[in-house]
């Protein structure tokens, strides 16, 4: 599981603007930075391609697709990679080599002139332990909503012990229900049905959460731009009804990211079904999968800590302090 961390290379990224102190109040890169679209996708994936991230936040998939939710942005600083959340007024942690706490500080007052919060999240473990000082700068807190799951492969496929043989009974009792099931990798042909599928969902639903109404219009951005994102996704049917789909796409080398997983619950076994078929797919391919955050939802808190991830990466979020401005 790989995940970028004071990583050595010789890739820099070519600077768009200048980041020098004597622009702090008209920082142009933080002013107008860029939006994520697919002219920028490559340069994206390689600048990510050299700093593998472990947060599912950095997939360029759900920078693409959340973008006009959370009013995604980037601009590079320093030579590196910076994405800035509009809605929740936070910078995500610099991709590229550490800077120090000093330099991040520095990063953060050019926000805060821009009309921006400076505050940082995403921020490693790693990080934290490493730079000593950084409370100097910084009001340091730990961000369990933002934890990701991580899950081996093999385990999420043989779902051996206690903790996971209610998974492997519910997958036995589909298998003899519905002995006419498929299981078929999604291609662009099935997105406009599984979107009919997902709509289906909510409309059957007493009440909608406006999470899940943000996610569906996540979802149809990924479905309208399924090959130009290089998206897969399984699809398990039964006769011809959709019971359950995941989509999913590299994270890193040997991280698959499960971005959008959804099963009619009129299908007993379909979500078990369907993650288990996800991990045979992916089992050769990927050594983990992330199966992304629970954003402090407690049902989907409960669901993801039920298969016994093999780590949660827990993230830091930082506040400046600004009372060192004048110092």
């Amino acid at each position: 599981m790989r995940c970028h961390s004071q990583q050595p290379t010789a890739y820099e990224a070519t600077p768009i603007v200048g980041s020098s102190t004597d622009d702090l109040q008209t920082e142009p890169s933080i002013l107008k930075p860029g939006k994520f679209d697919l002219e920028t996708r490559s340069l994206i994936l390689d600048f990510l391609g050299h700093y593998p991230p472990c947060s599912c936040e950095y997939s360029f998939v759900n920078l693409f697709c959340w973008q006009n939710l959370y009013r995604y942005s980037w601009f590079f600083y320093e030579n590196r990679l910076v994405v800035h959340d509009d809605r929740s007024q936070t910078l995500f942690m610099p991709i590229g080599e550490d800077l120090t706490p000093e330099e991040m500080f520095a990063l953060s007052q050019k926000a805060v002139a821009a009309g921006l919060s400076g505050n940082i999240g995403l921020v490693p473990e790693s990080y934290v332990d490493i730079w000593q000082d950084l409370d100097r700068y910084f009001s340091i807190t730990s961000d369990r909503d933002a934890a990701d799951y991580v899950y081996r492969t093999e385990e999420l496929v043989e779902l051996k012990g206690n903790k996971l043989h209610k998974k492997k009974n519910l997958i036995a009792q589909f298998k003899r229900a519905y002995p006419d099931y498929s299981i078929h990798p999604i291609n662009e042909t099935d997105c406009k049905d599984l979107m009919k599928f997902e709509q289906g969902l909510l409309e059957g639903r007493s009440s909608v959460p406006s999470s899940l109404v943000e996610e569906s219009e996540a979802m149809t951005m990924a479905f309208s731009h399924w090959d130009d994102l290089g998206l897969r996704g399984l699809v398990l049917r039964v006769k011809d009804r959709i019971a359950a789909f995941a989509v999913f796409s590299p994270l890193s080398s040997d991280t698959w990211d499960v971005h959008f997983e959804k099963a009619d619950v009129a299908f007993k076994g379909a979500a078990q079904m369907i993650n288990y078929e996800t991990a045979r797919f992916l089992e050769g391919t990927a050594g983990f999968i992330n199966r992304e955050q629970d954003l402090g939802i407690q049902g989907l808190r409960q669901a993801k800590l039920s298969y016994a991830p093999h780590a949660l990466i827990e993230p830091y979020f930082l506040v400046p302090k600004l009372d060192l401005r004048s110092h």
